[in-house]
């Protein structure tokens, strides 16, 4: 069956500002609900990746009911997903249209938009960077997926009415979208971020450096999770373009039974991919959001995480910046998209508190 059991239709549509559209599909709505529209866009930033990045990613677009029938605006909340979860189940498992129909109806936080974007790469995460060797994903968000959907949907084009919320690794990539670009996000809630700084455990401490030394092939590592996470963390942070296959640089190096730990990968290792090391430099981005909102589960089978957390809003204190964080007691994803889960109970009411929902400015875009 397909996302949530609805008829799936096939049809064209002309593509604006240089993108190519390949094909779109629409997941046909209860009469009283809204509706949920997939596109599939070409990525000009994407098409350059050293490790074959598919260009063309999917784009799933929640319209509230009565958004056919209607000549009204809408504020977008743009959702990252876990990458390491199918994005189509990410997205629509879970209840998660129930949830988005009961919060855009009558006596709910009021209609929006809310666009899913498919932002992995053959390894996992794309980490939302601009890299020689994935793509730059970045590029891509910014002057693609908004411009194309400001375009095409009845949006209030504006930061003011635009969020931005993701899960996991997808948190990760939410706050970094706040920290680079608060003049397009307005507010960001992250659930339960990774990478937002060191953890209990060392980094070095995870890969296999000996495999990874000596690796021919990119498919000697299709099966296995952490060397995964961590290549597609070193081609976003540490690429190297002359050093195929793997594209990056090392981070350490086996010598005898001793390992060595490259200074110079570390540093830049820390810089480019930790968001508590960019605290300073986007301070004042982070302060001019209209809201800013993290959380994280207790009960984490890996307390990195938590320990992490609980220093980055330490950190954020430290620079004077604004933010709401939560420690709550419980499992990391667990419920997040049921009816009364942390996206219904936490997330969206804090949009509705942070974004401006109604205008009466007249502003561009799609009819």
């Amino acid at each position: 069956m397909g996302f949530m059991g609805y008829r799936i239709r096939v049809f064209a549509v002309a593509l604006v500002l240089g993108t190519a559209l390949l094909g779109a599909k629409q997941l046909h709505a209860a009469e009283s609900g809204g509706q949920v529209v997939v596109r599939e866009l070409r990525g000009e930033s994407l098409t350059h990746s050293l490790i074959g990045t598919n260009p063309v990613r999917r784009l799933a677009v929640y319209l509230p009911a009565g958004y056919e029938g209607s000549a009204r605006r809408y504020p977008v909340l743009y959702y990252l997903q876990n990458p390491l979860s199918e994005f189509s189940s990410s997205f629509y498992e879970h209840e998660a249209r129930a949830v988005l129909d009961r919060a855009t109806e009558p006596g709910g936080i009021g209609p929006f938009v809310m666009v899913a974007v498919d932002m992995a790469t053959p390894f996992g995460c794309s980490w939302y960077v601009n890299s020689p060797v994935t793509g730059n994903w970045e590029d891509f968000m910014m002057q693609e997926v908004v411009p194309y959907v400001d375009a095409n949907f009845r949006t209030l084009p504006t930061r003011d009415s635009r969020g931005i919320f993701g899960d996991f690794m997808g948190g990760y990539g939410a706050i970094r979208f706040g920290m680079t670009h608060p003049e397009v996000f307005g507010a960001v809630y992250a659930l339960h971020p990774v990478g937002t700084g060191s953890g209990i455990y060392t980094m070095y401490s995870r890969p296999d450096w000996e495999k990874l030394a000596r690796i021919k092939s990119t498919d000697e590592l299709s099966k296995e999770v952490w060397a995964n996470i961590f290549l597609s963390i070193f081609q976003a942070s540490v690429p190297d373009v002359d050093k195929p296959p793997l594209y990056i640089d090392l981070q350490a190096h086996k010598t005898g039974d001793a390992l060595e730990i490259d200074s110079a990968v570390t540093e830049r290792l820390r810089d480019d991919f930790l968001l508590e090391t960019m605290i300073g430099k986007y301070a004042d981005n982070l302060k001019s959001l209209r809201g800013f909102r993290f959380d994280w589960a207790r009960n984490d089978g890996n307390q990195d995480h938590v320990y992490a957390n609980q220093a980055f809003t330490h950190k954020l204190n430290e620079f004077g910046i604004a933010h709401e964080a939560e420690e709550y007691n419980g499992v990391w994803g667990s419920g997040n998209w049921s009816t009364d889960g942390r996206v219904a109970t936490e997330v969206l009411p804090f949009f509705q508190r942070s974004l401006v929902f109604e205008t009466s400015v007249k502003t561009g875009g799609a009819d």
